[in-house]
């Protein structure tokens, strides 16, 4: 959960597949005791806006090249392995004869029959045939279309397996990259030093778990399709319902689907340019129950707009604003430039924790806000606030973090290059009446120095960076403004393993790492890092 434009926090501009683990259709999603969805698929390929190449097209499959010869297996050949591990795509990994294979659906410790289907020079990529020796981790995926659809990466992993898989390869990723030593679990008598790794913290219940929908629409016989993009294409699967999605977000898309069909709306094509409905975006807020709707036109004139907001007003009450961005381009990016109101309020409202925050059609807020709460916890706890420090957030977008931060410290200034995110901040700070957080526009390298040379001088700085991790010149930053503590939060194991590399090497020590279940059931994981600089 991707977005280009984030509209605010480092993350949002991430590769989402988690702000996209659904596939783009919002990020990632489900749930074992909802009502199954169809199983109806969209022949026709379409290609709807917004879709992340890299949440639906395997990374390393190339065009087709010839033979490579002197390969211990060849293309179509059947052979049994051993399942020793799991990459960061989910793909279990095998070897035959030495050689690499990566197996979509095999799981560790698994004994499995594949089909070669892809060889190059170092590995290859087969189809799993049969499952010869099945993991105690292997469950059945309760979604029906789990294996068409590309949004979860790992619905048939037990979720315990799924919590312990996110640990490894945040501690696999530490080792490899950052070259950091990590304490072994269950080690017995001598004295250990190195960066202590909890356990990730998971959901209660990890269905369910999101406030946001982005679905794509497409046509076919009959009317509206709209639901995620099957694997590896942009074809749309045509769905109800979706087991990590909020159910009044299935049931405001389905409606809206039901309703556009009945009056005729099209649904527009990228390779025409034509029809008008391109994606619909919902929102829900979890704590007051508030809901929002965005239809996604390509240009401003909606047919029937008023029969069809009637009949949303009325078949779903929950929806408090209705709203309309108009995109005319050409472009895999969601929105356009212009929002409008249809029908309510411009904004709906929503807490994490005690904080208040006002949630538009296009500003970004965490899609699991249950988690959320437990990632912000876990980043005030890794401050050490007693209420005197002086804190500075770095890519702060809309202030999420920042505000929850100022409820502990004495003053918190907030840094983010995108100037809506600030302006959102800025809002967010005075609808909780919170004084002490001060924002400001720009890249986190150039104010930062300019704060220092206005004499603010941080205790603790906190980091929450985009996939890509820190900027170089952010870290030499922070290593010149020589903070108390450190607390970075990380989308991505293996940019922040190199990024705490450069910190250590410059004067800090990392004492702990928590990975944080965001996305259950697909292969993304978050982490919080504390640092605290050495005084020796």
């Amino acid at each position: 959960m991707s977005n280009t434009n984030r509209s605010g926090r480092g993350k949002n501009r991430r590769n989402s597949a988690a702000s996209q683990g659904q596939g783009n259709a919002s990020a990632s999603r489900q749930s074992s005791k909802s009502s199954r969805p169809s199983t109806r698929q969209q022949g026709k390929e379409v290609r709807p806006q917004g879709a992340s190449l890299s949440a639906v097209r395997p990374k390393g499959r190339e065009r087709e090249s010839a033979p490579i010869e002197g390969l211990p297996v060849s293309k179509n050949e059947e052979t049994v392995i051993d399942i020793i591990g799991m990459n960061h795509d989910g793909e279990g990994v095998g070897r035959a004869n030495g050689y690499t294979l990566f197996v979509q659906g095999a799981l560790p410790g698994e004994t499995v029959r594949v089909r070669v289907m892809k060889t190059k020079k170092q590995y290859g990529y087969a189809k799993l045939l049969e499952i010869v020796k099945a993991s105690p981790d292997r469950v059945s995926a309760p979604c029906p279309i789990y294996d068409q659809c590309g949004g979860c990466q790992i619905q048939h992993m037990s979720y315990a397996g799924q919590l312990a898989w996110k640990r490894q390869l945040v501690v696999d990723n530490l080792q490899r990259i950052g070259k950091l030593n990590v304490l072994v679990e269950d080690a017995e008598g001598a004295e250990q030093q190195g960066i202590r790794v909890l356990p990730t913290m998971g959901m209660d219940e990890p269905w369910r778990y999101r406030n946001k929908a982005q679905v794509p629409i497409g046509a076919a016989e009959g009317g509206l399709v709209g639901g995620f993009y099957a694997k590896g294409s942009h074809r749309i699967i045509d769905m109800d319902t979706c087991l990590i999605q909020h159910e009044h977000n299935d049931e405001v898309v389905a409606k809206v689907k039901e309703l556009g069909s009945h009056l005729g709306i099209s649904a527009y094509n990228e390779e025409t340019g034509r029809g008008l409905l391109r994606h619909v975006v919902v929102k829900k807020a979890f704590r007051t129950g508030e809901m929002m709707l965005v239809l996604v036109t390509n240009g401003r004139d909606i047919p029937y707009k008023d029969e069809w907001i009637g009949s949303i007003r009325e078949a779903i009450p929950h929806v408090a604003s209705i709203c309309q961005n108009v995109n005319k381009k050409q472009t895999n990016v969601i929105f356009g430039d212009e929002t409008r109101v249809l029908w309510g309020r411009d904004v709906i409202y929503d807490y994490i924790g005690d904080v208040q925050f006002a949630i538009s059609a296009r500003s970004f807020y965490q899609v699991n806000p249950v988690q959320t709460e437990v990632l912000y916890g876990k980043t005030v706890e890794y401050a050490g606030l007693s209420g005197k420090e002086t804190v500075i957030d770095a890519y702060c977008g809309i202030g999420t973090i920042s505000l929850f931060l100022a409820q502990h410290a004495d003053q918190v200034y907030g840094v983010e290059i995108v100037p809506e995110a600030i302006e959102d901040a800025r809002s967010n700070a005075m609808l909780n009446e919170m004084k002490n957080v001060k924002f400001e526009v720009g890249a986190s390298e150039d104010v930062i120095p300019r704060w220092k040379e206005q004499g603010i001088e941080a205790d603790v700085i906190v980091v929450d960076p985009p996939r890509k991790g820190c900027d170089p010149r952010l870290l030499d930053t922070i290593l010149e403004m020589k903070p108390e503590r450190v607390v970075y939060v990380s989308c991505n194991p293996s940019t922040l393993a190199r990024d705490l590399r450069v910190l250590e090497d410059g004067g800090y020590r990392t004492v702990e790492v928590t990975p944080v279940d965001m996305f259950p059931h697909t292969v993304h994981v978050e982490s919080v890092a504390m640092l605290v600089r050495n005084t020796e």
